[in-house]
């Protein structure tokens, strides 16, 4: 029923941000009963196709990718044993993405974004901000190419990737190697250097991959019943 609404959408030309049809409306376009017709719409929220804004009515919402990141965070927990191995695979996604596209940020990167990323790269070093910058940081990277399905995938996976790991291992803090990691990227972005800028990238994720296999390591240590995050 829920495709029959997006029919619907379509039908009628709305973009995101237009109002949708009243609940009394589909009912009496696709001649089902109130509540098939409210499975549907919570049907289509949960996908990210509209959105509803209690006291004021059901939108159509603006494009987003957002949607996936509760499905592949679900995905890693179920895992079972093989919970980090599903969690280093959404690392790999994130880093064929960001090496794929970081040639281009190195041909497109202002002044200004320079200077900001230089900034976060400050955060990134303190435990209280780390994760915030680091988000900030490959959200700014890919705000100027051309195809904005690159950013929004990155940031998808890397909501993901840092949901599951939360939950999964005990979170290894950003240190200063992970600083000097993310500095190696806006040095090589800085020089336009596109190759130096993928490497950079590339030792940015064998960053994570090791961090990763400290958690590995910590959890396979840690004696049954001892209160250790699993």
């Amino acid at each position: 029923m829920a495709q029959q609404i997006v029919g619907i959408i379509r039908e009628l030309g709305l973009h995101p941000g237009d109002a949708m049809p009243t609940e009394r409306d589909l009912i009496d376009r696709l001649r089902l009963s109130r509540n098939t017709v409210r499975e549907a719409i919570r049907e289509l929220r949960a996908w990210g196709i509209v959105d509803i804004r209690h006291g004021h009515g059901t939108f159509v919402a603006s494009p987003s990718l957002q949607a996936l990141a509760p499905t592949l965070v679900f995905r890693t927990l179920v895992a079972g044993p093989e919970g980090l191995d599903a969690l280093r695979n959404l690392a790999r996604i994130r880093e064929i993405l960001e090496t794929s596209a970081i040639g281009e940020v190195a041909e497109v990167l202002s002044e200004e974004d320079r200077t900001e990323l230089d900034r976060l790269c400050d955060l990134i070093g303190d435990p209280e901000t780390s994760a915030d910058a680091d988000r900030r940081f490959h959200r700014l990277l890919y705000n100027r190419v051309d195809n904005p399905l690159i950013g929004q995938l990155v940031d998808v996976f890397w909501e993901a990737y840092n949901e599951a790991h939360d939950q999964l291992a005990e979170v290894v803090q950003h240190g200063q190697d992970s600083v000097a990691a993310h500095r190696r990227i806006v040095r090589a972005l800085t020089a336009h250097d596109r190759q130096e800028a993928e490497q950079a990238m590339h030792a940015h994720f064998d960053g994570i991959y090791a961090r990763l296999d400290d958690s590995r390591a910590g959890f396979s240590s840690a004696p049954v019943g001892d209160g250790s995050t699993a």
